[in-house]
């Protein structure tokens, strides 16, 4: 593996990835529905990602945020779980595991939270109506490939118009801005981190598959992990660590055959160096949970909520 530096590397990720961001067009927002909740309003609503490319999505504002009281901020990336008719609706507490109502949660703490649906989910499956489910965002990863570029790519400009959009609210405090996934909501965080310096404070829950261990197990992973030609230069902990001096925080499970330990464990250790590197050591922190598979758990939940009181309040 040829390791470059660091600012050589963000470079030749994003080539890998597909090259430069396209410049940022007006947002467009459209607003859907809102209704109040307990302790926060829930707004249903879009905005555009790209020219004749929208992205629906939930807004939860809690009662205590207002234009002239504003909060922080935090986007919330949903997970995989090959379950393409959940997406945004589960975070924001309308559907899905009640384990995973992360936005609600966070909402009732006085964060602004936005719950964006991902291409290939929910709201954002084939438009034609001809792929279904898994069949579409196949289909939207080999578009991507055969254009030079790959879904990750996709994955991370929407998620860049996610902050766009939060930065917009005048409930939000820009400077404060933080995000949250578990699963594939994970591989977001990580992956968004390295371009879009205006989160603060990152969380990435049971999601680091490292391609060593992917390539030792065998797994065949959801299509977001996978960046044509990065392998020469790093892997996924390498891309985590560009994030630094930001703050970053990992949970991952001990037996989650998702991210394999063994590699898992030496991805923290990768992702620990760059921060030290950067002279942020203290910006870094990880909980692997022993006995303990693909989930979001009490102890896990405990550190998210910590990390987010931490960098994002009290810093503030």
């Amino acid at each position: 593996m040829n390791q470059p530096s660091t600012e050589d590397f963000r470079s030749t990720l994003l080539r890998c990835l597909g090259g430069a961001w396209p410049d940022a067009i007006d947002l467009n927002e459209s607003t859907k529905q809102s209704e109040q909740a307990d302790g926060f309003r829930r707004i249903t609503l879009s905005y555009e990602l790209e020219q004749g490319d929208r992205c629906p999505a939930i807004l939860l504002i809690p009662d205590s945020a207002s234009a002239s009281k504003p909060a922080p901020a935090i986007a919330v990336w949903h997970q995989h779980a090959g379950k393409y008719d959940l997406g945004k609706s589960e975070p924001a507490g309308l559907a899905g595991d009640p384990m995973h109502h992360t936005g609600v949660a966070l909402a009732k703490r006085g964060y602004v939270v936005l719950c964006p649906d991902a291409l290939g989910f929910e709201e954002r499956q084939d438009p034609s109506g001809t792929l279904e489910g898994g069949e579409f965002e196949r289909f939207e990863f080999l578009r991507y490939t055969v254009s030079g570029k790959c879904l990750a790519w996709k994955n991370i400009l929407d998620m860049r118009r996610a902050i766009d959009y939060l930065v917009s609210r005048p409930e939000v405090q820009e400077e404060h801005i933080g995000c949250y996934g578990h699963s594939m909501g994970s591989t977001h965080t990580w992956l968004v981190g390295p371009f879009e310096p205006r989160i603060k404070a990152l969380v990435g829950n049971c999601c680091l598959p490292t391609y060593k261990g992917i390539h030792r197990t065998r797994i065949l992973h959801c299509f977001p992990n996978f960046i044509p030609g990065i392998f020469e230069y790093g892997d996924t902990p390498d891309i985590a660590g560009l994030i630094a001096p930001r703050a970053l925080h990992l949970n991952l499970g001990e037996d989650d055959s998702g991210s394999p330990i063994r590699e898992a464990r030496d991805g923290i250790n990768t992702i620990q160096k760059a921060y030290a590197k950067a002279g942020a050591s203290d910006q870094f922190s990880a909980f692997i949970e022993a006995k303990t598979g693909h989930v979001l758990s009490a102890q896990m939940w405990q550190r998210v909520e910590s990390f987010f009181e931490h960098h994002l309040k009290k810093s503030g």
